[in-house]
């Protein structure tokens, strides 16, 4: 049975994708903020899967998140970094130093610290697939959501690099899922956000195409169907 990891997992695509995944068959761990919203999602799942609090912010809550997976279901054969923030719309000399850092803590930082966790176990088994959600703002740019873009162009990066690292068998992905109606976007977009998909829409096609994911799509820079 296949295992997958993602984070963020409690709402917006994670939410949607958690579902789909375990419909499908797939053996579902993941972690989330609100941990009211994490025992909803872990009792709607069942006894076989896995979602727990965590904060990918903080290094020490993902050592503990890792060391429950790993000694639970294992080494996920697809880790989905899928947990982001946005700032709050702004001009970028209006974005205090704290609202800034915590972007970066969560969207590029929060990548490294499950990478560190996970990424040994799948190299040692010799096989996995990592998907780190970037953005169409990672590869464009947009006004009042600076920081933001700054942390999915730096996905981007990130994720070419570890591609060029990864031994073979395994691969880096960088995902640009698309514009999806979801909390974030409504931040951004306000009522416009409803002209775009939910998320469960989005993930009834994403899903079946993150399932195909595999080696040869190593070091790509994606977007979902």
């Amino acid at each position: 049975m296949k295992h997958v990891l993602i984070t963020g997992c409690t709402r917006g695509l994670g939410l949607a994708m958690a579902r789909a995944f375990a419909a499908r068959g797939w053996t579902v761990s993941g972690c989330g903020t609100n941990p009211i919203r994490v025992d909803v999602l872990a009792a709607e799942l069942g006894e076989k899967h896995r979602v727990v609090v965590a904060d990918v912010s903080s290094e020490k809550e993902v050592a503990g998140f890792a060391s429950d997976i790993l000694s639970g279901p294992g080494a996920p054969d697809l880790l989905l970094n899928n947990a982001a923030i946005i700032n709050r719309n702004a001009a970028l000399w209006e974005i205090e130093a704290d609202e800034f850092s915590k972007v970066i803590d969560v969207n590029l930082k929060g990548i490294h610290h499950v990478l560190r966790e996970f990424l040994p176990a799948m190299i040692a088994r010799g096989s996995g697939v990592v998907v780190n959600f970037s953005s169409g703002w990672g590869r464009s740019t947009a006004p009042e959501v600076a920081p933001y873009c700054c942390t999915k162009w730096g996905v981007e990066g990130l994720t070419q690099a570890l591609a060029q690292e990864l031994p073979e068998g395994l691969a880096a992905i960088a995902l640009n899922p698309g514009i999806i109606d979801t909390d974030m976007l409504q931040s951004c977009f306000g009522k416009g956000a409803s002209d775009f998909p939910n998320p469960a829409k989005w993930a009834a096609t994403a899903v079946p195409f993150l399932e195909k994911l595999g080696p040869k799509d190593n070091g790509q820079a994606l977007t979902a169907p």
